[in-house]
């Protein structure tokens, strides 16, 4: 099966970096929204993403102007699901609330081609419990891009028990048309990357609960000492605090073990709304973007 037209749910921080990727590797691509203001916000995104790549000085990122204006000839946004009907595949980056994602399956269910592919880009919600909610559990699949999506080259392909082999290998070579290097996983919590992430992001908290250094000294010592280009909390803030919070509910509902649980100062920092730099404070108080601000929390 080859992919020509793709849609996406969603033109949110990623919806709009996957619409944007799909575009420049020439599909045509329909993003739906609830509201155009919506449309508007995201496909601004990517027009400011694609204008700092035309000027980009790096070979591996720069493109052309007339690369950026054909990319946004092949973009079109909708607030009608009806002009879903016609893609090949429809990749679904909307909130990460389960009854939603549910309702919105269902509705796609009845109206996108029987032979279309299903994807969603959840970090860790159980793809089959998704999929439940169609009668295409063959041709559902995760695909799990991550932020920025232009500039990040993984794609985690994610296959259930269901998941048709032919379908599996499509999506794989999808990720690969667009540029990404694509990564097979099962439906399990956290995937890959979260599996093996989190419980590490979450040991940097236990040990700043702990005394055993800093905030700045924890992050510094797994930049200078493991070559990671951030530290862990300088990590959590990127990621959102609520959305990593999230995430361990999910994993330690499956496997109930004390590493996927969530610290007590995250649910603490969550609770007061300090989700990083989203909200301009987290382990960092963002007051000053550029010169961010360890916070002292214990």
């Amino acid at each position: 099966m080859e992919i020509k037209k793709v849609g996406v749910l969603g033109c949110g921080l990623m919806g709009s970096g996957i619409a944007q990727v799909a575009a420049a590797a020439g599909n045509d691509v329909i993003v739906l929204e609830q509201e155009q203001k919506f449309l508007d916000k995201g496909f601004a995104g990517i027009e400011n993403s694609l204008g700092r790549m035309t000027m980009s000085q790096s070979a591996r990122s720069c493109i052309t102007a007339d690369q950026k204006t054909a990319t946004q000839a092949r973009l079109k946004g909708t607030t009608n699901m009806q002009d879903l009907a016609d893609c090949d595949i429809v990749i679904e980056a909307i909130i990460e609330n389960v009854p939603e994602k549910r309702k919105t399956y269902m509705q796609l269910d009845a109206i996108v081609k029987k032979d279309a592919i299903f994807a969603t880009n959840t970090s860790s919600i159980c793809v089959a419990e998704l999929m439940g909610a169609t009668q295409r559990p063959e041709r559902f699949i995760g695909l799990h891009f991550f932020n920025p999506v232009p500039m990040m080259k993984l794609v985690e392909v994610v296959r259930t028990i269901a998941t048709g082999d032919e379908v599996f290998e499509t999506a794989v070579a999808f990720g690969t048309k667009l540029g990404k290097v694509p990564v097979r996983t099962v439906d399990k919590p956290g995937f890959i990357v979260n599996r093996l992430l989190v419980p590490y992001l979450l040991d940097a908290i236990r040990a700043y609960e702990e005394g055993v250094g800093s905030i700045a000294d924890i992050d510094e010592s797994m930049k200078l000492g493991c070559g990671y280009p951030m530290g862990p909390f300088t990590l959590l803030d990127f990621v959102g605090l609520d959305t990593t919070y999230y995430i361990t509910h999910v994993m330690y509902d499956e496997f109930k073990e004390r590493r996927f649980a969530a610290p007590p100062l995250l649910k603490r920092l969550v609770l007061a709304g300090w989700y990083g730099r989203k909200t301009g404070k987290g382990f960092y108080d963002y007051t000053d973007p550029k010169n961010p601000v360890p916070g002292k929390f214990v």
